[in-house]
């Protein structure tokens, strides 16, 4: 009996070291574009009940950082790298020609789900990825989406925006029009929810990694009308009074300090009382339907921890929740419609009017390195980690998004890789925040930043920072410096007092910013950045027809393709076939848009060949009906492979031209292989 006993005894023993060990599940939830005190639980009056229990029975971070913006802060967070280490500098749209800004996550980088995966974990993703070039999402190339980086089963918008109830949507690597009666926001929800359950009915006991990236509350302004209806009232109050009310909110739970100040609004937004009453009533809505996308975003994340409930395993799961950049003052509009009502034929941001609220206390939004463009609320809840006594405190250490990386290495047990397959991997920047469950110091150090010129540097109470206008250069003269322990809103530059800390913190960030390739500094606006990268045609293919529009009607009977079976001179050309002939040679084409200024000429060449001889036409031309047309040939392709080469006449001005292959009136029959399409200014 006795043996029996000690038998018995040592099994517990195992069973209760074996439970202890037990790596914990991660639920990393992040919005897009909230603001820092949007939530209940950072003063805002938003209903966000089930994210607030969350902080009430956990911590939260006053001074907690991103990168300023969607894509660099996804890739700091996924890759526990600075963005532009993961080749994500700035906006997926482009490629603006540095290994810092291909703006497409590279091979020196893994992600959080690539590294937990490998030590045993079940990934999931929901919701938007943003990581990838968008020329390389049309043309359907998915080596670089979640489920080629780490994720078992994804689902939701790989690009960076969409409407919210007629989206296209992604599972897996497949692309499908939204259903009937769909609203994005339940949809990522709804599928996390399933994510979880399927889990746990069929790998129960393996632990999981679920990122749930929601789109809300980005623009567009789209939620239902029920809930929408819920805040009309509250926010005809104006935001001159939310901000006060939300201020003294702030400093009665302790998110900020008492040395924190209120920043003045911001001079671009006029007082609530001097609009009309039509003009409060049209800004009064755009908030309220803004605040229900938050509002129905808490109602998701309360479903998914029901579930962690029902199975026993909200105690062991480490939730994150914060959000990607600050608030979002882009103006917006380009619906159908332009009522502000929050459905599916609008398409509208609540301006920066509301993002001055969002902000609160600090002044500054997304793009900007001051803390209204990078503070980001951090929910953290780990009953089995986290000491109780913390439960319902604030962190006032700073961290920043590569912490997250750190801190899933650190409690998941994994090892962080040197080399992932065959390509050497930056070391990680971050440091775990696991002391600090404990109210203990990570000793976080330099946290840096740089974004469209936008630059700053944080290292323990110091703060270096400065803000750079589109189309114009970065100027030493706009550094400012900041005591962030006496002065948490930024309100009394410090330079002139400190010019040595100054010149120490500038020339400590230059370093930084050599040695991760943030050099040149770039400020030209979103649209001429995107027009530059469209001169860089995709004409040998690589990324499929990504960046083409191919257009086919007037009864014609064929297809435009990509074929790799017999390219021309690369791995893929394109194939146009003829089964039937239309009636115009538009009537099967494709097309490369850009923007042209008045006089450029330019040089249009490609590599072609066919099964039979056969005519297409090739023009550089006006694309938006002027008929206007600097190069205008008809080319013969036949069955060896031809060069062509074509100059141009000068643009007699401005605006969106194309380069247009004719396909429709070849003769029946006829297969036209077009390779190395190469447009060159003259």
């Amino acid at each position: 009996m006795k043996k029996l006993l000690l038998f018995t005894l040592v099994l517990v023993i195992f069973a209760v070291a074996g439970h202890a060990q037990q790596p914990p599940n991660i639920l990393l939830i992040m919005a897009d574009d909230m603001g820092y005190s949007d939530l209940g639980s950072y003063g805002g009056e938003i209903q966000t009940p089930r994210i607030d229990q969350l902080a009430q029975n956990g911590l939260r971070y006053r001074q907690f950082y991103n990168a300023a913006r969607c894509c660099p802060s996804r890739a700091a967070l996924m890759t526990g790298l600075y963005p532009h280490q993961a080749g994500m500098g700035w906006m997926a749209v482009a490629d603006l020609g540095t290994p810092a800004y291909q703006d497409n996550l590279n091979n020196e980088c893994v992600t959080i789900a690539e590294v937990l995966r490998s030590a045993g974990y079940r990934t999931y993703m929901t919701g938007k990825w943003h990581l990838t070039n968008e020329r390389k999402i049309e043309g359907g190339i998915t080596d670089n989406w979640p489920v080629q980086r780490g994720f078992n089963r994804y689902f939701g918008i790989i690009p960076g925006g969409a409407n919210y109830f007629t989206p296209f949507v992604y599972s897996n690597n497949e692309r499908y029009k939204a259903p009937e009666n769909f609203y994005l926001t339940d949809a990522i929800s709804d599928t996390s929810v399933q994510y979880l359950k399927d889990h746990f009915a069929q790998k129960n006991g393996t632990p999981f990694f679920l990122y749930v990236a929601y789109t809300a509350p980005h623009w567009p302004l789209h939620a239902p009308q029920t809930v929408i209806s819920k805040y009309r009232e509250k926010y005809r109050a104006g935001w001159d009074a939310l901000r006060q009310q939300r201020f003294n909110r702030q400093r009665q739970m302790g998110v900020v300090t008492k040395a924190a100040a209120l920043a003045p609004r911001d001079t671009a937004v006029p007082a609530w009382t001097s609009l009309t009453p039509e003009k409060q009533e049209e800004m009064a809505t755009r908030m309220a339907i803004y605040a229900a996308q938050i509002d129905i975003m808490d109602q998701g994340i309360g479903r998914m921890v029901d579930v962690l409930k029902k199975n026993g395993q909200l105690n062991n799961t480490l939730i994150m929740i914060l959000s990607d950049n600050g608030a979002c003052a882009e103006f917006i509009s380009s619906g159908e419609s332009k009522a502000v009502t929050g459905e599916a034929n609008t398409f509208e941001s609540y301006r920066i009017h509301w993002a001055n609220l969002s902000s609160t206390p600090f002044k500054e939004y997304k793009h900007y390195t001051y803390e209204g463009g990078i503070a980001t609320p951090l929910i953290v809840h780990w009953p089995a980690g986290i000491d109780k006594k913390l439960n319902n405190q604030f962190v006032a250490e700073y961290g920043h998004l590569t912490d997250i990386m750190a801190t899933c290495v650190d409690v998941a047990g994994a090892r962080y890789p040197a080399q992932y397959r065959g390509h050497a991997i930056h070391p990680m920047e971050g440091k775990s925040l696991q002391p600090h469950f404990t109210g203990h110091t990570n000793n976080r150090g330099p946290v840096f930043w740089e974004h469209e010129a936008n630059i700053a540097l944080r290292n323990g109470p110091w703060k270096l920072v400065a803000k750079t206008p589109e189309n114009t250069e970065f100027n030493k003269q706009s550094l400012r410096l900041y005591n962030m322990e006496a002065d948490p809103s930024e309100m009394h530059d410090l330079s002139r007092e400190q010019p040595a800390l100054v010149k120490e913190y500038y020339d400590a960030w230059l370093a930084w910013a050599k040695k991760i390739g943030a050099f040149p500094l770039d400020t030209r606006p979103y649209g001429e950045r995107l027009q530059v990268y469209r001169r860089n045609v995709n004409g040998t293919f690589d990324d499929n027809l990504g960046g083409w529009n191919v257009r086919k009607n007037d009864g014609v009977q064929g297809t435009i393709i990509i074929d790799t079976l017999s390219p021309l001179s690369g791995k893929k050309s394109v194939l146009a076939s003829v089964v039937q002939p239309g009636e115009r040679p538009a009537a099967m084409a494709m097309f490369w848009p850009f923007r042209v200024t008045k006089g450029e000429t330019f040089t249009l060449e490609l590599k072609t060949r066919s099964n039979q001889p056969a005519r297409f036409m090739l023009r550089l031309e006006k694309a938006d009906g002027a008929f206007e047309k600097i190069i205008d040939e008809e080319i013969t392709a036949e069955t060896g492979m031809k060069e062509v080469k074509f100059r141009s006449t000068a643009a007699a001005g401005n605006g969106q031209y194309r380069i247009g292959l004719y396909f429709g009136k070849m003769a029946k029959g006829s297969k036209v292989w077009v390779d190395d399409v190469r447009l060159v200014r003259n």
